[in-house]
């Protein structure tokens, strides 16, 4: 047989080129499909109990075994790369796609900080890169204040203020209270909009200030606290009542008896203000809460459920006590935990005691 032609030569030097890109390109993929195939079998051994509801927090992912690309030879003259079909969940594609919005890294929520030996009020705000003013605000702390080893402050993300909603307030009213911009505050809380927000709701304001119309205590104070009857509140899960993390903020308990998915139950009758669900991964989704339910009781107390995997109520719904209103979640990971270590509920009270706190 003769030796291949110059002109053929050349048209197969031609098609060798875009063959290697599209090799490169596709090897790619697969590795990085191959590996995400892989993280999200490990995950899925979290959630491997029968008795757990198949579809908490998404329809399941079609798992197929990843192929490698077929090399296909088209008209005796070039080549043609392909693959067989499979399957690429949406936080693969959103990464591939770079820009999904499902891995924010800003911090935006509030945390707690225990002092240590050594520390001041100085150093800790140098510390977490804000204001002196923001830490004594939020601590209601003057700049005198002493503290001592072992207390706990609280830390805001970002320089400003922190608000408590109550019944009245709007965003520009609280702009303006705090020399702020409105717009900043739908932003950095994630609200759809400017009257996106509800009584009980606890706000950060970015850049905001303690001026002459916003005294230290309406920045930094609780809501008035209503006084209850002992059975007013019940436990959000069921029996046994298992607390895993004790008071912290905001007036918070955790419940939990280790797996998601449980029923989450109404604490008190009472009306649903808002439900807030994302599908984002992100552990400052909704300032740290992930998605969350809260309720609006006859009193004026208000009942916050976040880290829930999914819903069972709308806003503006009246529920009653013991009816179950979710499902929990907060596995890290999974679409609206926010900033969590495992499956709970965080019971938040704004109003009155927590009834639960030791």
């Amino acid at each position: 047989m003769s030796e291949p032609s110059e002109h053929f030569r050349n048209q197969l030097r031609r098609g060798l080129k875009p063959l290697l890109i599209a090799l490169v390109l596709i090897s790619a993929v697969y590795i990085y499909s191959y590996s995400k195939e892989k993280e999200t079998a490990s995950l899925d051994l979290c959630f491997s109990d029968d008795t757990a509801p198949q579809s908490i927090f998404s329809s399941p992912v079609q798992k197929s075994q990843p192929e490698l690309p077929q090399i296909l030879l088209e008209q005796q003259n070039s080549f043609r790369a392909t693959t067989p079909p499979f399957t690429i969940n949406p936080k693969t594609l959103g990464a591939l796609m770079e820009g999904n919005g499902f891995e924010e890294t800003e911090k935006k929520g509030i945390t707690e900080y225990t002092v240590e030996k050594g520390d001041n009020t100085w150093s800790i705000a140098a510390k977490f890169g804000i204001s002196l003013n923001t830490l004594l605000w939020a601590n209601d702390l003057q700049k005198s204040s002493l503290i001592k080893e072992g207390q706990t402050l609280v830390i805001p993300p970002v320089s400003g203020v922190i608000h408590h909603v109550k019944d009245g307030d709007t965003v520009g009213g609280i702009a303006g209270a705090y020399k702020a911009e409105a717009a900043d505050i739908v932003a950095f809380n994630q609200l759809s909009d400017a009257a996106d927000i509800y009584i009980g709701d606890i706000l950060i304001v970015p850049g905001g200030e303690i001026t002459a119309k916003a005294p230290v205590a309406v920045a930094s104070a609780q809501p008035a606290s209503v006084p209850l009857g002992q059975s007013y509140f019940i436990c959000p899960i069921a029996l046994p009542c298992n607390i895993t993390q004790g008071l912290h903020y905001y007036n918070a308990i955790d419940f939990s008896h280790g797996k998601c998915g449980e029923p989450i139950y109404a604490a008190a009758a009472g009306e649903v203000l808002k439900v807030k669900l994302t599908d984002s991964v992100s552990p400052w989704a909704f300032n740290g809460a992930g998605n969350h339910i809260s309720i609006l009781h006859p009193n004026g107390v208000v009942t916050t459920y976040g880290h829930i995997a999914s819903s069972f109520v709308q806003p503006g719904q009246q529920v009653s006590q013991g009816q179950i209103i979710a499902l929990m979640g907060g596995q890290p990971g999974t679409p609206g935990a926010g900033q969590s270590t495992g499956c709970h509920v965080h019971f938040a009270v704004s109003g009155a005691r927590n009834p639960f706190a030791q």
